[in-house]
């Protein structure tokens, strides 16, 4: 286990911790070499990420057929894949071929909620998994487990190496946009400086007109070689900066967008303004597949040795829902999941011989608009811990500025004693200049085509 993962229990202390404490906690564990702070699963998994741009084809089957075969094994010692396989005829042992991945059943995120203690592979004790709940860009709350030990330096390892295509390196000042709450107050400071890794936290939830000179003024304090944010934190930096006439100082070297879709307007916008190339790419929390821009081409090619990727059956306006098969999480590994995310798969110009989409299409940036003006972007309130389990859906609705409803949809082993450690969850990130009120439904609306909303508003976006 990696000495990240021994720590990660004593995470929210270091955060309560004063500034001076955690500066200087976070300058020794920086000092400690990344091999050690990752585990030794990290620099495997980065020397992979780097190589793998110069296999063949042959070379990068062989590695998906091997790496297949060990997840659908460890899956089959689960009750619920054992089951699952059993009833499709198939055996992990004889998986030979990719072809045979279509003989296996489709995962989807019900059967996570429904189903995820009977999705755990019994060969590996609780000491080994590591809980995450998303709510994500769909609303539904879902658990599942990732790999101690491997899951995290896989991660690390490979936006690094992804990153490094616009100019990244390891130990590069990086400034944040991405959902870090600095403060539960309307009027509370906009950032505070995370040690471990030399970044500046600058808040996703007080970006104003009013306060966007704290902004400009800690960024150019700081001078970090690269930007790292939500695509709508980003743009509407920007076009305050320009509105406001307000520049940064130094260069940057890159903006690093992921988490939401970025048009190719958008980014167009970003780089003409900031002056710099933006690195955009598709993941998720689930960590089954990953997808980046090119070192030159601005097409999404999925990883082939992070996780394999097949598309789903086009709709009438092309679109193909991504379905992926994790590889190394053999705690809990998601075969063929349905991850609800959509795309255009192009077979043109691809700068690797990997599988490419032109974009992951996704719903138009959402905001909740608080009493004082603040737009507070859906995606800064995904939250990563257990607040949203036990419920089936969440819907935000807004029909004043200030003033928000959450819908809870509950699932079968819902407590309604839960209630307020969600409002307590939710009101830390929204801040003081909102009414929030939580109410249970039988079900969340939908749209006419029967997917979720996670956000209903009568509030121009």
């Amino acid at each position: 286990m990696s000495l990240e993962d021994r720590l990660y229990p004593l995470l929210k202390l270091y955060e309560a911790a004063p500034q001076a404490l955690k500066s200087l906690a976070g300058r020794v564990y920086r000092a400690i070499p990344p091999g050690l702070r990752h585990g030794s699963a990290y620099p495997r998994f980065l020397d992979e990420a780097r190589e793998v741009e110069s296999w063949d084809a042959e070379t990068i089957e062989r590695y998906q057929v091997r790496a297949l075969r060990e997840s659908l094994i460890a899956a089959s010692k689960a009750p619920f894949y054992a089951r699952r396989f059993a009833e499709s005829g198939v055996r992990p042992e004889k998986f030979e071929s990719l072809e045979q991945l279509a003989d296996y059943p489709l995962l989807t995120k019900q059967d996570l909620i429904s189903q995820r203690e009977q999705m755990l592979n019994p060969e590996f004790g609780p000491e080994h998994g590591l809980h995450i709940t998303t709510g994500g860009s769909s609303g539904v709350p879902v658990g599942f487990d990732l790999h101690k030990g491997v899951s995290r330096p896989k991660e690390q390892a490979y936006l690094e190496a992804q990153w490094a295509r616009r100019g990244y390196r390891v130990g590069d000042r990086v400034a944040v946009i991405r959902g870090g709450v600095t403060s539960s107050q309307a009027s509370g400071g906009i950032s505070f400086f995370d040690a471990t890794r030399d970044w500046l936290i600058l808040s996703s939830y007080h970006l104003t007109p009013e306060r966007l000179p704290e902004y400009v003024e800690e960024l150019n304090r700081f001078q970090p070689r690269h930007l790292h944010a939500y695509p709508s934190s980003a743009l509407m930096l920007a076009r305050g900066m320009e509105q406001a006439g307000l520049r940064l100082d130094f260069p940057l070297t890159s903006l690093l967008c992921g988490s939401e879709k970025l048009t190719a307007g958008s980014q167009c916008e970003l780089e003409q303004f900031f002056g710099t190339r933006v690195f955009h790419w598709y993941g998720h929390s689930e960590r089954v597949v990953l997808a980046a821009q090119g070192r030159e081409s601005n097409m999404l090619h999925f990883w082939p040795t992070y996780g394999f990727v097949e598309f789903g059956e086009p709709d009438a306006e092309g679109n193909c829902e991504i379905i992926g098969t994790s590889f190394h999480n053999h705690v809990m590994p998601l075969i063929r999941y349905r991850t609800g995310d959509f795309c255009k798969p192009t077979l043109e110009a691809r700068e690797f011989g990997w599988p490419a989409v032109e974009a992951v299409v996704g719903r138009d940036y959402e905001f909740l608009v608080s009493g004082t003006g603040r737009r507070i972007s859906l995606t800064a309130i995904n939250m990563h811990d257990r607040v949203f389990d036990g419920l089936l859906a969440v819907q935000f609705f807004q029909e004043q500025p200030g003033t928000v409803e959450c819908r809870l949809q509950p699932g079968p082993h819902w407590q309604s004693a839960r209630l307020e450690e969600i409002r307590a969850g939710l009101l830390a990130k929204l801040g003081d200049d909102f009414a929030l009120s939580l109410r249970e439904v039988g079900e969340v609306g939908k749209t006419p085509a029967g997917k979720h909303r996670w956000l209903v508003t009568t509030l121009k976006q």
